[in-house]
């Protein structure tokens, strides 16, 4: 990908940047992406470990509708997959990058969404009581769906908002409109509630991490035990009920994703994609 860069960066025919207020400029915009999707996508296939693993037929004749028909809507990237497949470093990376480039973007977790459950955690004694007790966490009705249907439709408008946020530390507690989002170019979700109802209807763009289960396992666990305070015993127990609750509410629903990436990629790499995107959409002549 670093030969790309330095390809694109060091053109001397650079095209001349089109009014993307018209119509007829936003149709070149759309061509153009197309053909430098294809380019990524090529030189992809020819990588040690690619990245994309498969893209929906019927994506980029949806992106190029989106990008003609309605330029005064904000993007949202809804990044789904399994637990431990590496969703939220997939974010992480996209942060840390486009921060560096000044790239509009927004990042926010789906997971914040969860319902308050601190009184069934108190009931029951534990979290691990609660989920061996039955409590089926990852379901769609554990999750605030219209707050976060109201939530997305807002920022896709330009509106900033303030979303509630999850305590990740067993007490199942959240706090209502805890974390401002600013209403970027580019808003970005994680987690398994982007793929549920009419909220996976808002995006633009629609990801899925695959991951290979033994690379999983290793994640789950040491995620479990360094950042969650779980033993090895809980944890398994845990990533059991999760590959359960994945056959039911995630992997029906991967194939209607519009790209699968590989979650067990190089961050460098993906890193290198980001920054082409940017260098792509940022390389025209401003005169003639």
């Amino acid at each position: 990908m670093n030969s790309l860069l330095e390809k694109e960066t060091k053109r001397n025919d650079k095209i001349m940047k089109p009014d993307f207020k018209t119509k007829a400029g936003r149709e070149f915009l759309a061509i153009y992406l197309h053909s430098k999707f294809k380019q990524i996508l090529d030189y992809d296939k020819q990588s040690e470990t690619p990245i994309f693993k498969s893209v929906h037929p019927n994506f980029i004749p949806k992106f190029t509708k989106r990008i003609i028909n309605t330029p005064e809507k904000h993007f949202l990237i809804g990044i789904s997959g399994e637990s431990a497949s590496g969703k939220t470093t997939i974010c992480n990376t996209i942060k840390q990058v486009t921060e560096k480039l000044n790239m509009p973007v927004e990042i926010l977790s789906a997971d914040n969404y969860f319902k308050d459950i601190s009184a069934l955690i108190k009931e029951h004694g534990s979290f691990d009581n609660l989920l061996a007790a039955g409590y089926d966490v990852d379901s769609p009705n554990n999750f605030d769906m219209e707050q976060l249907y109201q939530d997305l439709s807002m920022l896709s408008r330009g509106i900033d908002v303030k979303i509630p946020q999850y305590l990740v530390n067993g007490t199942g507690i959240v706090i209502p409109q805890a974390i401002h989002k600013k209403a970027e170019k580019i808003i970005v979700v994680e987690g398994m509630a982007t793929m549920y109802g009419k909220v996976s209807e808002l995006f633009d763009i629609k990801l899925y991490v695959d991951i290979d289960p033994k690379i999983q396992e290793k994640w789950f666990l040491y995620r479990a035990q360094t950042s969650r305070n779980q033993n090895e015993e809980n944890a398994l127990k845990q990533l059991a009920y999760v590959r359960e609750a994945s056959k039911k509410y995630i992997l029906p629903k991967k194939d209607l994703s519009d790209i699968i990436i590989n979650g067990a990629s190089s961050l460098s790499y993906f890193s290198q994609i980001i920054n082409y995107i940017y260098v792509i959409t940022n390389n025209f002549s401003q005169t003639n």
